[in-house]
């Protein structure tokens, strides 16, 4: 017998009530369990914890506190907790900022409702969803990090964790901009055993999010191998 997975648990934030209400009914009617909406930053805070749903789908402009700030505080809080920004800007600097703290993806406000729909099955997975024209950007931006080193667990250093090799070959994989789909089929290995991959390797060198660790392994030119 086929076991019936959980519903995708989300939660909304928006200061628009229209939007924030139609974004969750959308949601609501497509399977996925709205657990929280929020109106302002400080409410989104609150509120995501309290509720801990696997993706947040979150606007930047918000009241009480900006959601770039929010987004550093719920993934530092769960580092597993999934941000998937929506947002009416598709500013380079807000993108790159929304990134930076945390998010897994960023969608605009133009996507359809079947995009929004498919962003969040995947970035609830763990892949890092972006509105065409800004993957690009974001792996520029992760290259340009990549350039400016900072301290981090070295694998060649005595006493540093040591990864398995398979560990490595998802690390690289990521590296290179693979969703864990992507990678999953590239191992013929499950898309859960890919994300447990990178779960452990987080843990090891003691990284927080996918940004991190692609910047982690661009400085030591796992993205070339």
């Amino acid at each position: 017998m086929t076991q019936q997975r959980d519903p995708i648990r989300v939660m909304v934030v928006d200061d628009h009530p229209m939007w924030r209400d139609a974004v969750a009914r959308d949601l609501a009617e497509s399977g996925f369990e709205v657990v929280a909406t929020a109106g302002d930053g400080e409410q989104a805070v609150r509120r995501a914890r309290a509720a801990a749903p696997d993706v947040l789908v979150l606007d930047l402009n918000l009241p009480a506190k900006p959601g770039v700030q929010v987004c550093k505080e719920v993934v530092g809080h769960n580092p597993a907790l999934r941000v998937l920004v929506l947002s009416a800007s598709g500013e380079h600097a807000d993108v790159l900022e929304a990134v930076k703290s945390g998010a897994t993806g960023y969608l605009l406000k133009s996507a359809s409702t079947e995009e929004l729909l498919d962003a969040v099955r995947r970035t609830a997975v763990g892949d890092a969803v972006f509105t065409p024209g800004l993957a690009g950007l974001v792996l520029g931006e992760y290259r340009r990090l990549a350039a400016e080193p900072v301290p981090a667990p070295d694998a060649g250093e005595p006493g540093a964790p040591r990864l398995t090799d398979r560990e490595t070959e998802v690390l690289r994989l990521v590296a290179k901009g693979l969703s864990y789909k992507q990678i999953a089929e590239r191992l013929v290995i499950s898309h859960r055993t890919v994300q447990n991959h990178v779960q452990n390797t987080l843990g090891k060198l003691q990284l927080h999010n996918r940004v991190e660790l692609v910047r982690y392994a661009i400085e030591r030119g796992l993205d070339d191998a």
